[in-house]
Protein backbone atom coordinates (compact mmCIF):
# COMPACT_ATOMS: atom_id res chain seq x y z
CA UNK A 1 0.00 0.00 0.00
CA UNK A 2 1.32 3.44 -0.85
CA UNK A 3 2.38 6.35 1.82
CA UNK A 4 -0.46 8.55 2.21
CA UNK A 5 -0.62 12.01 4.01
CA UNK A 6 -3.24 14.74 4.57
CA UNK A 7 -2.40 18.33 3.29
CA UNK A 8 -4.04 21.20 4.36
CA UNK A 9 -4.42 24.81 3.68
CA UNK A 10 -6.47 27.99 5.50
CA UNK A 11 -7.74 30.32 2.24
CA UNK A 12 -9.16 33.87 3.13
CA UNK A 13 -12.22 33.74 0.99
CA UNK A 14 -15.01 36.87 2.03
CA UNK A 15 -16.34 37.03 5.75
CA UNK A 16 -13.87 34.08 7.21
CA UNK A 17 -11.37 31.47 5.87
CA UNK A 18 -11.89 27.92 4.61
CA UNK A 19 -9.37 25.21 6.02
CA UNK A 20 -8.81 22.96 3.30
CA UNK A 21 -7.49 19.08 3.76
CA UNK A 22 -6.64 16.63 1.52
CA UNK A 23 -5.24 13.42 0.55
CA UNK A 24 -4.70 11.69 -2.63
CA UNK A 25 -3.22 8.19 -3.83
CA UNK A 26 -2.90 6.39 -7.56
CA UNK A 27 -2.55 2.83 -7.65
CA UNK A 28 -1.77 0.19 -10.55
CA UNK A 29 -4.31 -2.34 -8.69
CA UNK A 30 -3.99 -5.62 -9.22
CA UNK A 31 -5.15 -7.29 -12.93
CA UNK A 32 -3.51 -3.98 -14.87
CA UNK A 33 1.15 -3.66 -15.09
CA UNK A 34 0.74 -0.28 -15.79
CA UNK A 35 -0.35 2.77 -14.09
CA UNK A 36 -2.51 4.58 -16.65
CA UNK A 37 -4.30 6.96 -14.41
CA UNK A 38 -2.45 10.52 -13.11
CA UNK A 39 -3.58 13.15 -10.97
CA UNK A 40 -2.95 16.18 -9.10
CA UNK A 41 -4.40 17.41 -5.84
CA UNK A 42 -2.92 20.97 -4.60
CA UNK A 43 -5.04 24.02 -3.91
CA UNK A 44 -7.35 25.40 -5.99
CA UNK A 45 -7.36 22.52 -8.44
CA UNK A 46 -8.04 18.55 -7.31
CA UNK A 47 -8.16 16.13 -10.34
CA UNK A 48 -8.01 13.04 -11.78
CA UNK A 49 -7.08 11.68 -15.22
CA UNK A 50 -7.80 7.94 -16.60
CA UNK A 51 -6.19 7.31 -19.57
CA UNK A 52 -6.99 4.38 -22.20
CA UNK A 53 -5.46 3.01 -25.11
CA UNK A 54 -2.51 0.68 -26.64
CA UNK A 55 0.89 0.28 -25.10
CA UNK A 56 1.69 3.10 -23.41
CA UNK A 57 -1.20 5.46 -24.93
CA UNK A 58 -3.16 5.84 -22.33
CA UNK A 59 -0.43 6.99 -19.85
CA UNK A 60 0.81 9.68 -22.02
CA UNK A 61 -2.41 10.98 -22.62
CA UNK A 62 -3.16 11.06 -19.09
CA UNK A 63 -0.05 12.04 -17.80
CA UNK A 64 0.07 14.71 -20.85
CA UNK A 65 -3.71 16.42 -19.51
CA UNK A 66 -2.48 16.46 -15.93
CA UNK A 67 0.67 18.31 -16.87
CA UNK A 68 -0.78 21.34 -18.70
CA UNK A 69 -3.62 21.49 -15.79
CA UNK A 70 -0.60 21.31 -13.28
CA UNK A 71 0.89 24.93 -15.34
CA UNK A 72 -2.58 26.25 -14.74
CA UNK A 73 -2.81 25.79 -11.30
CA UNK A 74 0.63 26.91 -10.79
CA UNK A 75 -0.34 30.26 -12.75
CA UNK A 76 -2.90 30.84 -10.26
CA UNK A 77 -5.77 31.31 -12.30
CA UNK A 78 -7.96 28.70 -12.26
CA UNK A 79 -11.44 29.07 -14.90
CA UNK A 80 -12.99 27.22 -17.53
CA UNK A 81 -11.22 28.75 -20.16
CA UNK A 82 -7.57 28.27 -18.87
CA UNK A 83 -8.80 24.77 -18.30
CA UNK A 84 -10.02 24.28 -21.75
CA UNK A 85 -6.74 26.21 -22.93
CA UNK A 86 -4.66 23.70 -21.43
CA UNK A 87 -7.03 20.62 -22.46
CA UNK A 88 -6.14 22.22 -26.01
CA UNK A 89 -2.73 22.12 -25.37
CA UNK A 90 -2.67 18.45 -23.98
CA UNK A 91 -4.77 17.68 -27.02
CA UNK A 92 -1.70 18.38 -29.15
CA UNK A 93 0.45 16.87 -27.15
CA UNK A 94 -1.35 13.62 -27.31
CA UNK A 95 -1.51 13.98 -31.47
CA UNK A 96 1.87 14.90 -31.52
CA UNK A 97 3.39 11.74 -29.53
CA UNK A 98 4.73 9.08 -32.01
CA UNK A 99 3.25 7.08 -29.06
CA UNK A 100 -0.06 8.10 -28.12
CA UNK A 101 -2.06 8.32 -32.27
CA UNK A 102 -4.45 5.40 -32.61
CA UNK A 103 -7.78 6.01 -32.91
CA UNK A 104 -8.53 4.68 -29.09
CA UNK A 105 -6.41 6.38 -27.27
CA UNK A 106 -7.35 9.70 -24.65
CA UNK A 107 -8.02 10.16 -21.12
CA UNK A 108 -10.74 11.66 -19.01
CA UNK A 109 -10.31 14.09 -16.58
CA UNK A 110 -12.58 14.98 -14.17
CA UNK A 111 -12.06 17.16 -10.60
CA UNK A 112 -13.05 20.24 -8.63
CA UNK A 113 -11.53 23.69 -8.35
CA UNK A 114 -12.46 26.74 -6.15
CA UNK A 115 -13.09 29.77 -7.45
CA UNK A 116 -12.64 32.56 -4.91
CA UNK A 117 -13.43 35.42 -7.67
CA UNK A 118 -16.35 36.47 -6.39
CA UNK A 119 -18.77 37.82 -3.75
CA UNK A 120 -18.45 34.27 -1.67
CA UNK A 121 -16.47 31.07 -2.74
CA UNK A 122 -17.69 28.09 -4.86
CA UNK A 123 -16.82 25.10 -5.87
CA UNK A 124 -16.57 24.27 -9.51
CA UNK A 125 -16.68 20.43 -10.71
CA UNK A 126 -15.25 19.79 -14.47
CA UNK A 127 -15.74 16.59 -16.02
CA UNK A 128 -15.14 14.46 -19.24
CA UNK A 129 -15.59 10.78 -19.56
CA UNK A 130 -16.64 8.36 -16.64
CA UNK A 131 -13.73 9.38 -13.95
CA UNK A 132 -16.25 11.05 -11.02
CA UNK A 133 -16.46 13.71 -8.19
CA UNK A 134 -18.68 12.86 -5.14
CA UNK A 135 -19.99 15.13 -2.78
CA UNK A 136 -21.03 13.78 0.95
CA UNK A 137 -23.21 16.46 2.83
CA UNK A 138 -25.14 16.14 5.67
CA UNK A 139 -24.69 12.22 5.88
CA UNK A 140 -25.57 11.90 1.98
CA UNK A 141 -23.51 11.03 -0.39
CA UNK A 142 -24.70 12.40 -4.31
CA UNK A 143 -22.86 11.89 -7.25
CA UNK A 144 -22.09 15.38 -8.79
CA UNK A 145 -20.67 14.93 -12.25
CA UNK A 146 -22.35 12.74 -15.14
CA UNK A 147 -20.54 10.03 -16.69
CA UNK A 148 -20.02 10.28 -20.59
CA UNK A 149 -20.54 7.25 -21.07
CA UNK A 150 -22.65 4.22 -23.78
CA UNK A 151 -24.03 2.96 -20.46
CA UNK A 152 -25.32 6.52 -18.60
CA UNK A 153 -26.58 7.54 -22.16
CA UNK A 154 -29.09 4.08 -21.96
CA UNK A 155 -29.51 4.92 -17.99
CA UNK A 156 -30.98 8.28 -19.19
CA UNK A 157 -33.07 6.93 -22.23
CA UNK A 158 -34.91 4.47 -19.74
CA UNK A 159 -32.94 1.84 -21.24
CA UNK A 160 -31.17 0.51 -18.51
CA UNK A 161 -31.73 0.47 -14.86
CA UNK A 162 -29.37 1.58 -12.28
CA UNK A 163 -28.17 -1.95 -11.38
CA UNK A 164 -28.37 -3.18 -14.75
CA UNK A 165 -26.05 -0.78 -15.79
CA UNK A 166 -23.59 -1.61 -13.10
CA UNK A 167 -21.74 -4.87 -14.94
CA UNK A 168 -23.25 -3.92 -18.37
CA UNK A 169 -20.56 -5.01 -21.02
CA UNK A 170 -20.00 -1.85 -21.99
CA UNK A 171 -19.27 -0.15 -18.44
CA UNK A 172 -16.01 0.59 -20.24
CA UNK A 173 -16.82 2.45 -23.49
CA UNK A 174 -16.82 6.08 -23.08
CA UNK A 175 -18.42 8.62 -25.15
CA UNK A 176 -16.28 11.53 -24.68
CA UNK A 177 -12.52 12.16 -23.83
CA UNK A 178 -9.51 13.93 -24.21
CA UNK A 179 -7.57 12.22 -26.91
CA UNK A 180 -5.14 13.25 -30.17
CA UNK A 181 -7.84 14.70 -32.64
CA UNK A 182 -10.84 15.61 -29.79
CA UNK A 183 -11.33 19.12 -28.90
CA UNK A 184 -14.30 18.36 -26.28
CA UNK A 185 -15.02 21.16 -23.24
CA UNK A 186 -15.96 19.32 -20.26
CA UNK A 187 -19.18 19.76 -18.10
CA UNK A 188 -19.28 22.03 -15.16
CA UNK A 189 -21.33 22.29 -12.01
CA UNK A 190 -21.23 25.45 -9.69
CA UNK A 191 -21.51 24.35 -5.82
CA UNK A 192 -21.94 26.83 -3.26
CA UNK A 193 -18.48 26.07 -0.31
CA UNK A 194 -20.52 24.64 2.95
CA UNK A 195 -18.92 23.75 5.93
CA UNK A 196 -18.05 19.93 6.38
CA UNK A 197 -18.45 19.03 2.71
CA UNK A 198 -16.40 16.36 1.53
CA UNK A 199 -15.46 15.60 -1.93
CA UNK A 200 -13.91 12.42 -3.35
CA UNK A 201 -12.89 12.60 -6.91
CA UNK A 202 -11.58 8.89 -8.22
CA UNK A 203 -11.58 6.85 -11.28
CA UNK A 204 -13.61 4.43 -12.48
CA UNK A 205 -10.75 1.48 -10.87
CA UNK A 206 -12.63 2.65 -7.64
CA UNK A 207 -16.21 2.76 -8.80
CA UNK A 208 -16.03 -0.51 -9.93
CA UNK A 209 -14.91 -2.16 -6.98
CA UNK A 210 -17.25 0.31 -4.39
CA UNK A 211 -20.52 1.09 -4.73
CA UNK A 212 -21.72 5.07 -3.88
CA UNK A 213 -23.01 3.71 -0.23
CA UNK A 214 -19.48 1.98 0.20
CA UNK A 215 -17.71 5.11 -0.73
CA UNK A 216 -19.82 7.16 1.65
CA UNK A 217 -19.03 4.24 5.08
CA UNK A 218 -15.56 4.92 4.46
CA UNK A 219 -15.91 8.52 4.70
CA UNK A 220 -18.02 8.14 7.81
CA UNK A 221 -15.19 5.58 9.68
CA UNK A 222 -12.18 7.94 8.63
CA UNK A 223 -12.44 11.19 9.15
CA UNK A 224 -8.74 12.16 8.08
CA UNK A 225 -8.65 12.12 4.72
CA UNK A 226 -5.91 10.37 4.31
CA UNK A 227 -7.10 7.47 6.42
CA UNK A 228 -10.13 7.69 4.31
CA UNK A 229 -8.12 7.52 1.23
CA UNK A 230 -6.10 4.45 2.23
CA UNK A 231 -9.29 2.47 3.32
CA UNK A 232 -10.72 3.10 0.21
CA UNK A 233 -8.17 1.61 -1.86
CA UNK A 234 -7.65 -1.12 -0.01
CA UNK A 235 -11.27 -1.88 -0.03
CA UNK A 236 -11.16 -1.88 -4.18
CA UNK A 237 -7.61 -3.64 -4.07
CA UNK A 238 -9.41 -6.80 -1.67
CA UNK A 239 -12.62 -6.29 -4.03
CA UNK A 240 -10.74 -7.38 -7.27
CA UNK A 241 -8.63 -4.79 -8.17
CA UNK A 242 -9.32 -5.01 -11.52
CA UNK A 243 -8.34 -1.61 -12.70
CA UNK A 244 -6.02 1.49 -12.03
CA UNK A 245 -7.98 3.31 -8.82
CA UNK A 246 -7.23 6.59 -8.22
CA UNK A 247 -8.75 8.73 -5.20
CA UNK A 248 -8.60 12.19 -3.78
CA UNK A 249 -10.58 13.30 -0.91
CA UNK A 250 -10.76 17.09 0.20
CA UNK A 251 -12.11 18.37 3.07
CA UNK A 252 -13.58 21.86 3.90
CA UNK A 253 -14.43 23.58 7.12
CA UNK A 254 -15.42 27.28 7.28
CA UNK A 255 -14.64 29.65 9.74
CA UNK A 256 -16.61 33.15 10.03
CA UNK A 257 -14.59 36.14 10.77
CA UNK A 258 -13.86 36.28 14.40
CA UNK A 259 -14.00 33.17 14.78
CA UNK A 260 -10.86 31.64 16.78
CA UNK A 261 -11.86 28.17 16.52
CA UNK A 262 -11.49 25.61 13.39
CA UNK A 263 -14.61 24.15 12.40
CA UNK A 264 -14.59 20.81 12.18
CA UNK A 265 -16.12 18.35 10.13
Amino acid sequence: MPEVSTQSLAVPVPGGVLELSWAAVTDTGRRREVNQDAMFASYPLFVVADGMGGHVGGEIASASTIERLHAVADSGTVTPKTIEKALARAVKDIASHPEATDEGTGTTVTGVFLDTSGDAPHWVTLNIGDSRVYLMRDGAIVQITTDHSVVQELVAAGRLSPEEAENHPYGNVITRAVGPSDGVEPDYVRLDAFDGDRFVVCSDGLTKELTDYGIRHFLEENADPADAVSAMLEAALENGGRDNITIIVLDVARRADGDSSTAED
